[in-house]
């Protein structure tokens, strides 16, 4: 072998070891596992008043020169009220929803209270445990009030601005309460009396009977109720019928301490 050719072996039996160290399959080791993000209540809190920030979104109509209806629901969160929210937002409606405060508490960590919320709707104060609140003493009228919008509030980060009192029953004493606790009084104009007759074409025909300005009274608890809104949808749009919530019926939020049953 000439001198300058050993070099040059040299070199390539290196780049052999080299290569075949390199390549050779290697003993398979697991990764390591993700670890979930933690989010904590504090983060989860934060993450919902910054997402709520100048809530209630309104759109701004002007219900002096269209047609306005607001579709009211009551006495959920419950079993059909997610049905309900596929349909709202399949049309592109917004509703304003009256939660009773033990049925919120029920709602498997607020799931519902929060899409409702996040979907665009209203949610008001319709009490804790649904009583006639004309019939109690001041204090327990703050508690039934109070206890709810703490829930809300912790729940979604809004404060609630409107409130519907139970079987309509208030007076003097309830108002001055809601008064105090920064609420609006919300009652109707049209009753569909769906907790009554449980017929979805009985509870459509009412609602269809709504006047520009109205307030529809509807329940989300009951199946039927859920059922009609299609129906009352289709009758109120093809009269030419925007579908507004409540403050923006009125154009702003209602004031506090005052009543309202239509515009």
């Amino acid at each position: 072998m000439r001198v300058w050719a050993l070099p040059l072996a040299l070199l390539a039996l290196a780049l052999c070891v080299t290569y075949s160290v390199a390549t050779r399959p290697q003993p398979w080791t697991p990764a390591a596992p993700l670890r979930p993000a933690v989010v904590t209540p504090e983060v989860l809190a934060k993450r919902l008043v910054s997402m709520q920030a100048g809530w209630p979104r309104s759109r701004k109509f002007d219900c002096s020169k269209l047609k306005c209806v607001a579709l009211t629901f009551d006495d959920g969160p419950g079993e059909y009220t997610a049905r309900l929210l596929d349909l709202l937002r399949a049309h592109d409606v917004r509703a304003t929803f009256f939660v009773v405060g033990q049925m919120v508490e029920a709602d498997k960590g607020g799931r519902l209270t929060r899409r409702i919320v996040e979907e665009g709707h209203e949610i008001g104060n319709h009490s804790w445990s649904h009583p006639a609140l004309a019939g109690l003493p001041r204090e327990q009228i703050e508690r039934q009030l109070k206890r709810t919008d703490d829930l809300v509030e912790k729940l979604t980060g809004v404060r609630m601005r409107v409130m519907r009192p139970p079987y309509g029953s208030t007076n003097e004493r309830v108002v001055a309460e809601l008064r105090r606790e920064g609420l609006a009084e919300i009652l109707w104009s049209v009753d569909t009396l769906d907790w009554l007759n449980r017929v979805p074409a009985v509870v459509a025909k009412r609602a269809g009977a709504a006047k520009p300005g109205s307030i529809v009274l509807l329940h989300d608890i009951h199946r039927s109720t859920v059922e009609a809104v299609p129906a009352i949808l289709a009758t109120l749009a093809k009269k030419g019928y925007t579908f507004v919530t409540v403050s923006e019926l009125y154009g702003r939020t209602p004031a506090a301490g005052r009543s309202y049953s239509e515009r």
